[in-house]
């Protein structure tokens, strides 16, 4: 179904949520709102055929309505008896990606949670995704995710992590944010649909610089860190464990 969510007028504008009406567009509003998102969801696949480890857990953490989960899965082999656990903490989010992920025959198992993501247990994992998730987490509670993620990973193991990046310079943050708006025009959205919905992420998305990003990675004691995508101002970083 296309998103035509902020398309009529509106005298206010609400705080953005993972609502019904945003799981039932989701598809749509991903693949026309995140630059190189087929790109970013395909790699995922691809590391994780590289990164998996025999007999341990593969996490989607705020998996959505579960293509990296879709992705990670066809990279699986069943000798490898590994589990997927996906975790969202949207109710209409993860009841949709339950539905999708039953209409696909697959000999990997999949844990659908709905949950929190800071008050999810991670252990024995060799892969750990958050896709465009880790924005919408409390500042305040980023450095204890990371560093639980850590935690939980295996010596090997990997965290793919894509954000909305910020820039310190606001030149450059100004002209990579209008870049987007571009992208978004010749997507179809229409200038009211882009300033209405920038307005309802204001408070909602709040985005890190790379260097914070790196300096998280480090902190929480990744050995090597590296940003493998960026198409304007979106990014996607791999953070290994020694």
């Amino acid at each position: 179904m296309k998103d035509q969510i902020f398309a009529a007028p509106r005298s206010e504008t609400e705080d953005f949520s993972f609502n019904e009406q945003v799981a039932e567009v989701f598809h749509d509003m991903a693949q026309r709102s995140i630059p190189g998102y087929s790109t970013i969801i395909n790699t995922i696949g691809s590391l994780t055929a590289q990164y998996a480890q025999n007999s341990s857990r593969l996490y989607d953490l705020g998996c959505s309505l579960g293509t990296a989960t879709i992705c990670m899965r066809k990279n699986l082999k069943k000798e490898q008896n590994c589990r997927i656990i996906a975790v969202d903490s949207s109710l209409p989010m993860i009841s949709r990606c339950r539905n999708i992920l039953d209409s696909y025959c697959s000999d990997i198992p999949v844990d659908t949670l709905h949950q929190d993501l800071n008050d999810c247990e991670i252990s024995n994992a060799s892969v750990v995704v958050l896709n465009f998730v880790l924005q919408f987490v409390e500042p305040s509670r980023r450095d204890d995710l990371i560093e639980k993620i850590y935690r939980g990973l295996n010596p090997g193991g990997i965290l793919i992590l894509s954000e909305k990046l910020a820039w310190p310079d606001q030149k450059t943050d100004d002209l990579l944010m209008e870049m987007y708006w571009d992208f978004k025009r010749r997507n179809g959205y229409s200038e009211l649909e882009i300033s209405q919905k920038r307005n309802a992420l204001e408070n909602v998305l709040i985005r890190n610089t790379e260097q914070e990003h790196m300096e998280r990675f480090a902190e929480a004691g990744f050995s090597r860190a590296v940003k493998w995508f960026q198409c304007y101002n979106f990014a996607s970083f791999i953070a290994v464990k020694k």
